[in-house]
């Protein structure tokens, strides 16, 4: 018998160095790890010791003896990873973490942002140093897009949230939440009160289209809409037509997916996650009989995770739909598909549009139809949508690169929502340098970088580091390389000593923003939220106004 990993994956990789025999990959040293959907394990190596199980924060790994029907595919997913990747042991444990000498005192580090890239940078530094960490964000809660952003029915993926929470009890981390910095702190200030400061605030903003009609009303960014059913407090009071049949989701990646599970799931089955009254609402209301998504480029390009477009496969009363001419791949996919080195991934990818394409449908069911080679031209309506057109696309290769080019054929179907899938993007960070094109701010190891020299003190972690690539554990290891710059450092005299200490920090915000919310406030609103969860045979209820959370954190 052998464990097995499977979808809930966060590839944060905490399973990795517990393994005894070494039989979990891609390992983070490997080139393969940045770009992985999952991490898995070997069956031929595993000794079902368990101790994978216990490290993984999101619940992904079971014995296969104790797999669901609807994860009994990973079996056959961990071993062909192995067939593609032989097991080589290089087994060595890591080197001794660098830690200051007890000397110099204590390390004073303010982290802007409360999402996972925040939270890892946060756990690493407690873990590694005699350190005193300020935690800011905006909102009154924390946590980001575990909390904001991951579909409710993947609660297991919200289990990261409780790492987070047992690692952060001690009071050498300090929560300054429904802190805006800029408007109660600005950059200067948050440098006098410590030694280094490190920016990781995500990417907060969505690309757009660049299409006439994408402004009309009903058109929106699938970033709005999954605020909206999440009770982002920006986000609650955002309206959403769902009176048509059809929505058009423009962008196949695992928000889309995520998108398209929401609008066609079964209401009853929502009413028992912590998604937003107020969308649960809605949803119940919901016309909405197919969610089309439109991919720019074939099924073996597809943006989606190869688990998540499996995960479609058991939902009962909702089909997926692909056309069968739409499998028929191009010279390039098909000799691709044809190696036989092709990552076990991307072939599964391509059978699963096999399998969805020659399945029966049921009339009487949703449904989610996957469109490729597609590229919207135009949102039609007046005063609302009411259609959206888009052209064929062709691929070819172009000096060593697939590319998708429009053709003449054009298609147009009816619709009254348009949801955009198609990327995240960072904001400017007033103080600091930012790279437009690239929607970062530019650095080395997480040093922030302003005329090809580090900036003093100042570095960044996550999306906003590396771009809106990855899920939620590849925070862990962007996290490790930032703290690593900040107390090399901090080693060599770099940082400069604070000249304000907690004390000061605390008063000077609390003179600017009475209604910050610190540990206690935070403990208050999670406690209420999951009290009335356990009355409602939920999660939690989530407060989904600022005005409801600041009451809370009040009691």
């Amino acid at each position: 018998m052998a464990y097995v990993i499977t979808q809930r994956c966060c590839n944060d990789a905490s399973c990795v160095t517990e393994c005894p025999v070494d039989c979990i990959r891609p390992t983070p040293d490997q080139p393969e790890f940045a770009t992985a959907e999952m991490l898995y394990i070997d069956p031929d190596t595993c000794i079902d010791c368990g101790a994978c199980v216990d490290a993984c924060p999101v619940d992904a790994i079971f014995s296969e003896d104790d797999l669901l029907a609807s994860l009994s595919r990973y079996r056959e997913i961990n071993a062909a990873y192995f067939q593609r990747h032989p097991l080589e042991s290089n087994f060595d444990p890591l080197s001794t973490p660098t830690r200051p000498p007890k000397n110099l005192g204590t390390l004073r580090v303010a982290i802007v942002g409360a999402g996972p890239a925040a939270c890892y940078a946060a756990d690493e530094l407690l873990r590694r140093s005699d350190v005193e960490v300020e935690m800011f964000d905006r909102l009154p809660t924390p946590w980001g897009l575990v909390r904001a952003g991951v579909a409710p029915d993947h609660a297991g993926t919200k289990g990261v949230a409780e790492m987070f929470e047992s690692a952060f009890r001690r009071d050498t981390l300090q929560y300054y939440l429904n802190v805006e910095v800029g408007e109660h702190i600005d950059h200067q200030e948050l440098l006098d009160h410590h030694h280094a400061v490190i920016y990781a605030v995500g990417a907060s903003s969505d690309r757009s289209l660049d299409i006439p009609g994408e402004d009309l009303p009903g058109s929106h960014s699938a970033t709005e809409f999954v605020a909206w059913y999440n009770g982002h407090p920006d986000f609650a009071e955002r309206e959403f037509d769902l009176s048509g049949e059809r929505a058009v989701i423009v962008g196949n990646g695992n928000v889309a997916l995520d998108v398209a599970r929401v609008l066609t799931g079964d209401p009853d089955e929502l009413a028992k996650t912590d998604i937003a009254d107020h969308a649960l609402d809605a949803l119940r209301r919901s016309n909405i009989r197919e969610v089309v998504i439109l991919g720019r480029r074939g099924p073996l390009q597809a943006a989606y995770s190869s688990p998540e477009f499996l995960a479609l496969t058991h939902r009962k009363g909702v089909d997926v739909i692909v056309d069968p001419a739409d499998v028929e791949l191009d010279p390039h996919s098909r000799a691709l598909l044809d190696d036989p080195n092709i990552e076990p991934s991307l072939r599964l990818k391509y059978e699963l549009a096999q399998e969805y394409s020659t399945a029966q449908p049921d009339l009487s069911n949703k449904r989610i139809v996957f469109r490729y080679l597609t590229a919207p031209t135009a949102v039609h309506g007046t005063d609302a949508v009411t259609a959206i057109e888009f052209a064929h696309n062709e691929l070819s290769e172009e000096n060593g690169q697939l590319v998708a080019t429009a053709t003449d054929r054009t298609e147009t179907l009816e619709t009254g929502l348009v949801l955009r899938a198609i990327g995240y993007r960072g904001e400017p960070v007033a103080g600091l340098p930012f790279d437009e094109r690239r929607g970062t701010v530019p650095s080395e190891h997480g040093r922030v970088i302003d005329a090809a020299e580090p900036v003093p003190g100042v570095y960044v972690s996550g999306w906003i580091k590396r771009g809106p690539r990855g899920v939620i554990g590849s925070n862990r290891i962007d996290a490790e390389e930032t703290v690593e710059a900040v107390i090399a450092d901090f080693m060599a005299g770099k940082l400069t000593a604070p000249t304000g200490d907690r004390a000061a920090l605390r008063a000077l915000l609390a003179q600017r923003q009475p209604d910050l919310v610190d540990r206690k406030g935070w403990k208050t609103i999670d406690q209420a939220e999951k009290t009335a969860g356990k009355a409602a045979g939920r999660p939690r209820v989530k407060f989904t106004t600022r005005a409801d959370l600041l009451k809370a954190a009040k009691g």
